[in-house]
């Protein structure tokens, strides 16, 4: 879209979704447009599916254009595929290795990006994507990019993580310049670990880009500053993914309860319930400030807060959901921007 352009307010049509349509609406969101996609939920990318499952889109196959402030028709030949890019490059008689850029790409915010992950993603050849990468950065791509969308939605659609990795490796081991864009930093429960590994394994050359992780940024966007020093000296960040007491679960959710520094929770909407329920049995008091912020970095940011042994009720009843960070202790209860 034109820089020069503002969709604020108006009725935005998407007539045909292409792999470069997740990067136009996720601009067309920020801008402020009301948009609609002509297109049913099994028909959608990974990334684009979960904005409509959360209700930021709406969804009509049967869509009357003229009912529409704006139609975008995409031209389906700017969506390559790997048949699409150039020859595997050779010097002299071995092929040339590409390489792999691990991006973390903040929040939702573009503006949050920094510009060595602007310039990685004007350089690519191939960018595999999450769907919490703030993908309208995406506009800053070539137009002759490859974009894979492997974004998992939670308890829904997702691609297994050894199929990322064979899908970053695959494209590198073809010569091509790699980007994989992840939201908040790909070393944070980003699993950019493991990708690196897989990488060098091969002999790829990796580089990484940092990203903002959500752990100290949506508590900040909140106001809620994760240290203070009339309050706490630290803080932990944990990964709620799965509960206490699962057989998963290697947290000492006894030991995190006694730290006396502020708790951080990443993936643990779902589990909040428990989670509050195990920190009071451990000692922690029921009254202790918490926080939820959903959405963080988007025009849909969302903040609810209340004490810890009533948390859940509130987020359930704000109908907040992921991705949403938590902030437990208390510095939950300050909101230093307002």
């Amino acid at each position: 879209m034109s820089p020069e352009l503002s969709f604020t307010g108006l009725s935005v049509l998407l007539a045909r979704v292409t792999p470069h349509s997740v990067a136009i609406v996720h601009a067309l969101l920020r801008d402020g447009a009301r948009v609609t996609v002509a297109a049913e939920l099994d028909d959608l990318p990974t990334s684009l599916r979960d904005l409509a499952e959360r209700a930021l889109v709406t969804l009509d196959a049967a869509a009357d254009p003229t009912t529409h402030d704006v139609v975008l028709r995409a031209d389906v030949s700017t969506a390559p595929s790997a048949a699409d890019l150039p020859d595997r490059p050779v010097d002299g008689d071995t092929p040339v290795v590409g390489s792999v850029t691990l991006l973390g790409g903040g929040l939702g915010d573009p503006g949050l990006l920094t510009v060595a992950g602007i310039e990685a993603i004007r350089r690519a050849d191939v960018i595999v994507h999450d769907r919490l990468a703030p993908l309208s950065a995406l506009r800053h791509a070539r137009d002759d990019v490859m974009v894979i969308d492997v974004g998992k939605i939670p308890r829904g659609d997702f691609t297994p993580q050894e199929r990322i990795n064979d899908v970053i490796v695959e494209h590198a081991l073809a010569g091509r310049d790699v980007l994989r864009f992840k939201g908040g930093d790909n070393f944070v429960f980003g699993r950019g670990g493991e990708e690196a590994e897989a990488c060098t394994a091969r002999g790829i050359p990796v580089t990484v880009i940092p990203g903002i992780s959500s752990s100290i940024a949506a508590p900040a966007l909140a106001g809620i500053p994760v240290t203070h020093r009339a309050l706490v000296q630290g803080f932990t960040v944990v990964s709620g993914h799965v509960a206490p007491g699962d057989p998963r679960s290697t947290l000492d959710w006894g030991a995190i309860a006694r730290s006396n520094t502020t708790i951080v929770i990443l993936m643990g909407v779902a589990t909040l319930r428990a989670v509050a329920a195990t920190l009071v049995s451990e000692g922690l008091s029921s009254q202790t400030p918490a926080a939820v912020v959903a959405d963080a970095g988007l025009p849909s940011m969302r903040t609810a807060r209340a004490p810890l042994a009533e948390i859940a009720n509130t987020a359930e009843r704000e109908r907040l959901g992921a991705p949403a960070v938590v902030v437990i202790g208390d510095v939950a209860a300050l909101d230093v921007l307002r």
